[in-house]
């Protein structure tokens, strides 16, 4: 009896032995509504639900014609500034100096015969020849032609010189607010052709072709694989060992093998129970949510609303 007794209390250690214990949670995923700015008709669709698609993948197309031509007529109006800009800094044309340089060779050969005809006049005037009313028109006459050639010099000299420096910084504004113009509807434009900014599955697709899709509307719903997590639920004796980089197992029916994930999250707060008085007898009914997130390699093993079960290890 005293060897059977001894026998069955050595028994007992490996008898209160246990596995650990299994914790019931859900796979949840945190989706992306791919939508965009700008609003138009959907004119292509190239994406379907369960698709697996690449960063920069084409999803969708927006009909694009007023965006287009917005973009255009910026663009001209940039051109149009620019042209006005490099004109101000060249001065006038070679054509209309080439007017004025005329204008001015005409001068001085007016002047240069209203100078003979004073002296010519001069001396007439001091033999007696001519009135002295005459001279003075002769003088009067060189003076005039000569200030003439002086004012087209001038013209010339002003005609070869750019625009004065705030005209051309108010013009260099204008082609600076052109440009940023063109900037946004370049960019209006590209927001009608939307593209995939992070990889993974189409969950699904919220809008048909031909259909009118407003300004902030999503049209695809897509999974990347890194937004795919697990909650799960512990007791309360149980969530004080743990803290977040604890490396759990998950248990899915048709999964295959189990699959690795740690711990991104503990609840500061208990889940939805029956009410409780916070005693030593009844704290031990209290769960606590917790997060944990697999590798994205073996995220696709995984679906949103599938129930799994969860080993600490």
């Amino acid at each position: 009896m005293l060897a059977a007794l001894a026998a069955s209390i050595l028994l007992i250690p490996g008898c209160s032995e246990r596995a650990p214990e299994s914790y019931q949670g859900y796979v949840e995923g945190e989706f992306v509504n791919v939508a965009t700015s700008a609003a138009g008709r959907l004119e292509a669709l190239y994406v379907k639900r369960g698709d697996n698609v690449a960063m920069n993948a084409k999803l969708y197309l927006l009909d694009a014609v007023d965006a287009a031509a917005a973009e255009r007529q910026a663009r001209e109006q940039v051109r149009t500034a620019e042209a006005t800009l490099a004109d101000m800094r060249q001065g006038k044309r070679p054509q209309e100096q080439d007017v004025t340089r005329a204008q001015l060779a005409q001068a001085q050969a007016d002047e240069q015969k209203a100078a003979a005809q004073l002296a010519r006049d001069d001396a007439q005037y001091k033999i007696g020849g001519i009135p002295r009313a005459q001279a003075d028109d002769s003088r009067t006459a060189h003076a005039a032609a000569a200030a003439r050639v002086r004012q087209l010099q001038s013209e010339l000299t002003v005609a070869t010189l750019p625009v004065r420096n705030e005209q051309i910084k108010a013009q260099e504004a204008q082609v600076a607010a052109a440009r940023a113009v063109l900037e946004q509807a370049a960019w209006r434009l590209g927001q009608t052709a939307v593209i995939a900014t992070q990889a993974g599955r189409v969950q699904d697709t919220l809008y048909r072709q031909g259909e009118w899709v407003a300004a902030g509307s999503a049209v695809v719903r897509i999974l990347p694989p890194q937004n795919v997590k697990v909650r799960f639920f512990v007791p309360e004796p149980a969530v004080g060992g743990l803290a977040p980089g604890r490396a759990i197992s998950i248990h899915c029916d048709g999964c295959g093998a189990d699959i690795a994930a740690t711990v991104t999250f503990i609840s500061t707060e208990a889940e939805y129970t029956p009410p409780v008085i916070y005693s030593n007898e009844t704290r031990s009914k209290l769960v606590f949510m917790l997060e944990a997130r697999p590798r994205p390699e073996d995220a696709a093993r995984l679906h949103p609303g599938q129930p799994v079960s969860v080993r600490l290890q």
